[in-house]
């Protein structure tokens, strides 16, 4: 069996933007697909990355198996650029824990309270960044859900807010050209804000503790989950724990949220029907700024020697490579006028119509199969309560020059804005 070294061409002269300065990373790979073909090498910073964008190639991507070709693990290696190591060390309820159907139900409850909070902030009238907005929301909802008592409120929210700012994962893929200065200081200022975060969540613990922590179900799991340990390396773990679930939970979806928000402010009949309650339209357009604002790179790094099949013929990719995709470059142009916002094109969760696409896995918001996103159910009805509950609340008019545009360097998550997204609103 061949190698891709073997068989498939390099891209010479392309790299990531986390290794080489790249002024729009989206547009280098777009290139090399354009002089290369569908499939192709890359090799950038010492490591081996096999793009595939064929049919073929796509549904082999997202048949791949965890335990050969991680998405886990391939997460890990791009967010360990900007987080230090200890937020992955030892961790004993991990994000992919988050989502049962109870814990969901409490997580939109906050969310509903966390509106209210956000309605007597913006008060009658005024102007905000709407992706601003949209991320406070998230840190709010996220803390009340997570965090323990008192971490969405008061002094310690904010300085939560301030810390998890810093110490913001998405980074690593949102402005990956700012990864070799984080590596240079050492990551100080996470380590900084990584204190902070302890400090104030060992402040919660003792409120849980004193309390019997009734009413925090997810932190009363993260804090039985280190029930029997030393009351130092407990409250540790716990902040550790804490820390982790807040940066891997909130940013893609308030990113995703604020993009919604814009596409209906400029579509005001579909704002209209969206507001009169529409919460299927609502879910649908959520599904179609999603698919239209992701800038993810789906990458699976290969602990296990894998045979792959890339459409032009198969090819063993050898262990430590990554088998990589890039969704921006497929969701927008593989059949006709998908590069237009259109919320009547999903049905439920899904493609209404998949006739026109040479695999119906070509496009898509939240991944397929075994790697679509496990929060995907809790986000839409995020997002519909929180596009409902504010349009409805608020008229609001853009007062941004142009529509929004992504950060050209990001490559992975969904698109966060370049320049600030101000509007000004007034309650209806």
């Amino acid at each position: 069996m061949p190698s891709p070294l073997d068989v498939l061409p390099v891209a010479g002269g392309v790299g990531l933007p986390w290794d080489i300065a790249v002024d729009d990373a989206v547009a280098a790979i777009a290139g090399a697909r354009e002089r290369h073909g569908d499939t192709f090498v890359v090799d950038s910073g010492g490591g081996h990355y096999l793009f595939t964008f064929s049919p073929t190639g796509v549904e082999s991507f997202y048949s791949l198996a965890e335990e050969t070709a991680s998405k886990g693990v391939a997460d890990f290696l791009m967010l360990r650029r900007k987080l230090p190591e200890e937020v992955f060390a030892g961790r004993r309820l991990l994000p992919s824990s988050l989502f049962r159907r109870d814990d969901v139900t409490s997580y939109l409850a906050n969310l509903d309270r966390a509106l209210d909070a956000t309605e007597i902030e913006l008060g009658e009238g005024g102007t905000v960044d709407l992706f601003a907005l949209t991320r406070r929301l998230g840190h709010r909802m996220g803390l009340a859900s997570w965090a323990g008592p008192g971490c969405a409120d008061g002094e310690a929210f904010e300085r939560l807010v301030r810390a998890f700012d810093v110490l913001d994962g998405s980074d690593a893929f949102v402005h990956p050209d700012a990864m070799a200065a984080v590596a240079a200081s050492g990551m100080r200022a996470e380590r900084a804000a990584l204190e902070e975060i302890a400090e104030v969540i060992e402040d919660s613990l003792r409120q849980h503790d004193s309390t019997l922590g009734t009413g925090d179900r997810l932190f009363s799991r993260i804090v039985s989950a280190w029930a029997s340990e030393a009351p130092d390396v407990r409250t540790r773990g716990i902040a550790m724990d804490v820390a982790l679930i807040h940066i891997a939970s909130m940013s893609n979806l308030m990113a995703a949220l604020g993009w919604a928000l814009v596409d209906l402010i400029v579509h005001p009949d579909q704002l209209d029907i969206v507001v009169a309650g529409d919460r299927e339209l609502a879910t649908r357009c959520a599904l179609e700024s999603t698919r239209l604002a992701q800038r993810s790179i789906m990458a699976r790094a290969v602990l296990e020697s894998v045979v792959f099949d890339t459409g032009a013929g198969l090819v063993e990719v050898p262990k430590g490579w990554i088998i990589a995709t890039l969704l921006p470059l497929l969701n927008t142009s593989v059949a006709a006028g998908l590069e237009e916002w259109d919320p009547r094109r999903w049905h439920r969760h899904r493609l209404a119509d998949t006739h026109a696409l040479p695999s119906p896995m070509l496009v898509t918001a939240f991944g397929h199969g075994r790697h679509s996103c496990p929060a995907q159910p809790f986000s839409l009805a995020a997002m519909t309560m929180a596009m409902t509950r504010l349009l409805g609340r608020y008229d609001m008019t853009p007062a941004w020059n142009g529509y929004p545009r992504p950060v050209p360097a990001q490559i992975g998550g969904v698109a966060r804005a370049a320049d600030p997204c101000p509007v000004g609103y007034t309650v209806r």
